[in-house]
């Protein structure tokens, strides 16, 4: 009969073997009854003569990549933390000459930590507005009330189709809003409505729907004056609202300065590429989920209009409350990130 495979022994198993030894059965004889190899007899009987009362541990398979490898396969990743599978174990195997299967990368990656997961979406920001935001982020860092009397404002675009728009990176859960692992947001070109909206803490604004070209002059035509003022005319205490609004060239262009000047409307001074701190972008997002949840969903522009409309309105107070109480977070996060995105 063919003894089995050797695996690791019990102590149990092993005080049969010296027992069996000690009563003068041969390594063959006890490799037959106790159905343990050879080899594994004689190593345990071996190890007893010489006072040890456990076998060493077995070295088994050497890994295929090996700590030093597994440096450089992370420096590899790091180059590019969207990288696919396939296209990672190529580069490591071209750089390496190690012929290590995808599974055996994925394999080391996720003994790390390091998992494929969806790509949170951020607009890039350079190093020039990186300072920018956080030297704003230090002057705003003692406001707490004053946020209330913000008007936050911002354009969006909705779309009728379209897929989940997920994009993967290699992370750690810690890592997810790492500038390597950031999605950098684009346009996609389907059909879709533009929309300007805004809102104070306690209270909704307009909702306006953009066509065409929006130029400067549109901008404070078809914006400003006809939704904006009658918004800040219908507010308590106006005169103590500042207004906000993104770089923007339509929003920065002499003849919007000056409208907002002759008519006595505060600008909040605003660091560029900083959607993060404009707790509008949340509501935008708040939105889009109902939209995506109507029934039935929009066919066309009209009746994507119209459930935006309707959705705009329902929006739980409470929702918008709670985004501009979180202003203070997120300014300092921003301090914390040294000027870089934040998880908002």
């Amino acid at each position: 009969m063919a003894a089995t495979q050797r695996k690791e022994l019990t102590e149990f198993q092993r005080g049969e073997i010296i027992g069996a030894w000690k009563c003068d059965f041969s390594i063959r004889k006890i490799s037959e009854i106790l159905k343990h190899s050879k080899s594994t007899v004689h190593e345990v009987i071996a190890a007893y003569k010489e006072g040890f009362e456990t076998l060493p541990s077995r070295s088994g398979r050497p890994p295929i990549i090996t700590e030093r490898d597994g440096r450089h396969l992370m420096q590899t990743l790091n180059k590019n933390r969207k990288t696919t599978i396939d296209e990672l174990c190529e580069n490591f195997t071209t750089s390496t000459s190690i012929e290590a299967s995808p599974i055996t990368i994925k394999r080391y990656l996720h003994k790390n930590n390091i998992y494929g997961r969806v790509g949170a979406k951020k607009p890039f920001v350079n190093a020039a507005n990186k300072m920018k935001r956080l030297k704003w982020a230090k002057q705003k860092v003692k406001w707490i009330n004053e946020w209330e009397n913000i008007i936050w404002s911002d354009e969006s675009k909705f779309e009728v189709f379209g897929g989940d728009g997920k994009r993967y990176v290699w992370r750690t859960p810690q890592e997810k809003y790492n500038p390597k692992c950031l999605i950098p947001t684009f346009k996609s070109g389907q059909e879709s409505v533009m929309i300007w909206g805004c809102f104070v803490k306690n209270k909704l604004g307009p909702l306006v729907k953009l066509e065409g070209k929006i130029t400067a002059n549109v901008y404070v035509k078809e914006i400003l004056e006809k939704h904006l003022l009658p918004f800040i005319n219908n507010l308590e205490d106006k005169e103590n609202y500042i207004f906000q609004e993104d770089n923007a060239p339509i929003h920065t262009a002499n003849i919007a300065k000056k409208w907002k000047e002759d008519n006595n409307i505060a600008s909040l001074p605003w660091p560029a590429q900083s959607p993060d701190l404009n707790p509008i972008e949340n509501l935008w997002d708040e939105l889009e989920r109902k939209v995506r949840n109507h029934r039935p969903l929009p066919k066309n522009q009209d009746d994507l209009w119209k459930i935006l409309q309707e959705e705009w309105l329902n929006l739980d107070e409470k929702i918008y409350k709670n985004l501009v109480d979180s202003i203070p977070r997120r300014v300092a996060a921003v301090i914390e990130n040294k000027g870089d995105p934040t998880k908002y």
